[in-house]
């Protein structure tokens, strides 16, 4: 349990090193859809940027990710360049104000620009899968620990 708060804290380290990234001691009341998330809001973590989501190609169907995990695309994940496996965050469309959580099982984009490669179900339920890419929020829910669980995606 030790080693849990240690990653957590190397991970809000990491998290407040980057840029556009907003860290408050009070994140307020929870809003929906926090209420049916499948995860209860931490309210010490405090993690929100904007930027551009794209989603990940079929090619990618059935391949191992950087957490062990194979790729699904009909799964709610996503890739993260810094966050840890097994986080939690709702993503949100800023052009239509969609919203899904997904679980973070890979690392990337890769892309300039772009700062997180949802799954196709997410693009789907996000409504962006025409156009490629679109403006988003990423707001943590859950801070991981590193590992995923499969079961449980």
């Amino acid at each position: 349990m030790k080693h849990g708060y240690i990653y957590q804290a190397l991970a809000l380290v990491l998290l407040l090193s980057q840029g556009c990234v907003m860290y408050t001691d009070n994140p307020g009341p929870l809003e929906e859809p926090y209420s049916e998330a499948p995860y209860p809001y931490d309210e010490r973590i405090s993690y929100e940027e904007e930027g551009v989501a794209s989603f990940m190609a079929d090619e990618m169907q059935k391949k191992k990710t950087a957490s062990g995990i194979e790729f699904d695309l009909r799964k709610l994940v996503a890739a993260h360049p810094n966050l840890p496996f097994g986080t939690v965050v709702k993503v949100t469309n800023l052009s239509n104000n969609k919203s899904v959580t997904v679980t973070i099982i890979d690392v990337g984009p890769f892309v300039k620009g772009r700062i997180i490669d949802v799954s196709f179900e997410a693009a789907k339920q996000l409504g962006f899968v025409e156009e490629g890419s679109t403006q988003v929020r990423v707001n943590v829910v859950r801070l991981g620990d590193g590992t995923v669980n499969p079961e449980a995606l």
